[in-house]
């Protein structure tokens, strides 16, 4: 059997390697998690007069800056001035410099989520009628390219590397004490401690370039790195740093110092580091509660403390699952069955709170059943609970194992069966291997022998005793040389011979030999599901795209039925006199129509101004002025039913606002009605 290990971890991290590639190279440019769900001008509109402004509503707040959205003429050049702000809710808008000729104008924009994932897009909307235009906007996606495959690399690392570290820690501290001294679980958790580490610092510096020119030379630019240190992002990046410091501090106390203490000293110190530890893990796993999905949407303030919890029982599972291969397969001595009870115990509650803190937040990032096949987060998720329920079928055999193991003879005690036959077999093949390394061991005792006393100088005819006795110290001095090299060598050899033994025998056993397969088969389970959860972590949830596409469909629905919206600014003049009239006509056709007029100041407020007239004038066929006087709802809403359109055509809708008694100005719009 031991012949195989290496063959089996090897294959282990090609299986690793492939779904890491795959996932990355399938998941493509990161999802975004926000949607813009409305602009103004909107897509492909055609306005009468340029706008003084361009406006984009999303589906949840964004982060920008200054470059986030732009405004192009079409010859490439920028005609917006100022920064992007954020005038109501989720709307932000850029103001455009005045007396624009007309043609097609170009919007772009890009900016960063709430939950940290950048979202792109560009439309194109026309002044006076649509013109060529010599923009060209890059196909390429916001977190796409190398710098977001490199992003997402980093991202599965520092999964791995927290899972690693904190269930190893864990497995040692709560279910083998004894293991502290065990080399491999201590490369184990130094190594998980390096991998998150070093992904952080990896994705410190990458997050920059990820969320904004995509550029693998901006990776190294400090002004982008000053501006990420900025971000909610940043933030929770530089506090995981500090918190692995603290962590490296507990990694060397309980592998350096635990061993070396009293009973008592131990219980005293291992209330101490579990409590420690317990709040760094907590800690840790908060520097992706409070920058991802768990921060956003609905109840974040219940979401974070479950996200947590969530994370600490997978480290807890996977980890520990790592850390009891590692035991079975590298230690130098055998894991007491007594340790895999505790933590079959220990995975046991892990899955639970996994389970529960999985379904709710199933439930607040999906919202239907239908959102189960009817997007990408639900398809990764079915995929995710089949790999977890697959993963405690196999524990569950595992488990199994793990009882029979626990009433394996112990050593003085003479096993039975197929164990006694193993047994047997094993310590004659140990005796043999025994019998040889001892000849070995004795040829070599001989050659030390005669090595000595070739090195002893040889002793000359005597001339006095003086020389005789000096002669004679040297050759006992190299003679008891000897005997200790031999002597040591000795011990090495039967060392050797003893270890060998043990290990025969204990690969012999078939429940450990059992349990040896059914962990690494859980180990492999868990590389996939690891994976799979980092694609989710960066895939938009399902409520936020069924959302997205209905907001959509609800404007389709409103242009396929003829509803019409027009917006437009106005100013009087005076120092209260600005801001933007938007009137709504529903269905927009022949005969009798709604319309309902808003009034608003330029941050989004309601304006209360005292009068609201409306006019339609038909030019083509000399029909009009025709006057409505809408009636006041409530502040900044005007409201007029019935309101006849006679034919069909290009109408020109002009709105007049009085401000005061003296002040009014009137606006107009062309629409198509009808």
């Amino acid at each position: 059997m031991t012949q195989t290990i290496a063959p089996r971890v090897r294959t282990l991290v090609l299986l690793f390697l492939a779904v890491a590639g795959a996932l990355l190279a399938a998941a493509g440019p990161a999802s975004a998690h926000a949607a813009l769900t409305g602009s103004d001008p909107a897509q492909g509109a055609v306005v009468d007069k340029a706008p003084t402004q361009v406006s984009l509503t999303f589906s949840e707040q964004v982060a920008m800056s200054g470059t986030s959205l732009r405004v192009l003429d079409p010859k490439g050049t920028r005609v917006d001035s100022g920064e992007p702000s954020n005038v109501s809710g989720t709307t932000y808008a850029v103001g455009l410099h005045s007396g624009l000729p007309d043609g097609t104008y170009t919007v772009t924009y890009q900016v960063v989520s709430a939950d940290s994932h950048p979202v792109a897009g560009a439309y194109t909307f026309s002044v006076g009628a649509p013109s060529e235009t010599s923009v060209s906007v890059s196909a390429q996606e916001a977190g796409g390219g190398i710098v977001g495959g490199l992003y997402g690399l980093g991202r599965y690392v520092s999964y791995a590397g927290f899972v690693v570290m904190v269930g190893g820690a864990a497995f040692v501290l709560a279910c083998w004490p004894g293991g502290t001294g065990v080399r491999a679980l201590q490369r184990l958790v130094v190594s998980g401690w390096l991998a998150l580490t070093s992904a952080t610092l990896f994705l410190l510096l990458l997050r920059g370039s990820y969320t904004g020119s995509g550029k693998l030379g901006d990776v190294f630019d400090l002004d982008l790195l000053g501006e990420v240190l900025q971000t909610k992002t940043g933030a929770a990046l530089v506090s995981r740093l500090l918190l692995l410091a603290a962590a490296a501090l507990f990694i060397a106390v309980l592998f350096g110092a635990y061993d070396k203490r009293e009973d008592e000293e131990k219980r005293d110190l291992t209330f101490g580091l579990a409590v420690g530890g317990t709040v760094v893990a907590a800690g840790l796993a908060a520097s992706w509660a409070m920058a991802e999905h768990a921060s956003t949407g609905l109840q974040p303030g219940i979401a974070m403390p479950a996200d947590i919890v969530h994370l600490l029982a997978v480290a807890a599972w996977l980890g520990g699952l790592c850390a009891l291969l590692t035991a079975l397969y590298r230690a130098e001595r055998p894991v007491d069955p007594s340790a895999v009870r505790r933590f079959s115990r220990v995975a046991f509650g892990s899955v639970l709170a996994v389970v529960v803190t999985g379904v709710y937040q199933s439930w607040r990032q999906l919202g239907s059943w239908s959102a189960f096949t009817e997007t990408r987060y639900g398809q990764l998720l079915l995929i995710k609970i089949g790999l977890v329920a697959l993963l405690v079928g196999i524990a569950w055999i595992s488990r199994r194992w793990t009882t029979r193991l626990a009433g394996t003879p112990g050593e003085g005690e003479k096993p039975t069966g197929k164990s006694e036959a193993a047994s047997a077999e094993a310590e004659k093949a140990s005796d043999e291997e025994a019998s040889a390394q001892e000849t070995s061991a004795d040829a070599a005792s001989a050659e030390a022998d005669q090595e000595a006393a070739a090195d002893a100088p040889r002793t000359p005819t005597p001339v006095g005793k003086g020389t005789a006795k000096a002669s004679s110290g040297k050759a006992k001095a190299a003679s008891d040389a000897g005997d200790s090299q031999r002597a040591a060598q000795l011990v090495r050899q039967q060392a050797a011979v003893d270890a060998t033994r043990q290990k025969r025998i204990r690969d012999a056993d078939p429940n450990r030999f059992g349990l040896h397969r059914s962990v690494l088969a859980e180990a492999g389970v868990a590389v996939v599901l690891l994976a799979v959860t980092t694609a989710l972590t960066s895939t938009e949830p399902g409520r936020t795209e069924l959302e997205a596409k209905a907001a959509t469909a609800a404007v389709s629905s409103a242009d396929a039925a003829g509803a019409l919206t027009l917006d437009m600014s106005f100013d009087t003049g005076t120092a209260d006199g600005k801001g933007v009239v938007s009137v709504d006509i529903d269905p927009a056709r022949t005969g009798a129509n709604e319309m309902h007029v808003y009034v608003t100041r330029p941050d989004g407020r309601a304006f209360d101004v005292p009068e609201v007239k409306v006019a339609f004038t038909l030019e083509a066929k000399s029909i009009g002025p025709l006057p409505v006087t809408p009636e006041h709802v409530t502040t900044g809403h005007w409201s007029a039913s019935g309101v006849q359109i006679p034919v069909s055509g290009e109408w020109k809708i002009a709105v007049t606002v009085r401000t005061s008694d003296i002040d009014q100005v009137t606006v107009s719009k062309n629409a198509q009605i009808g």
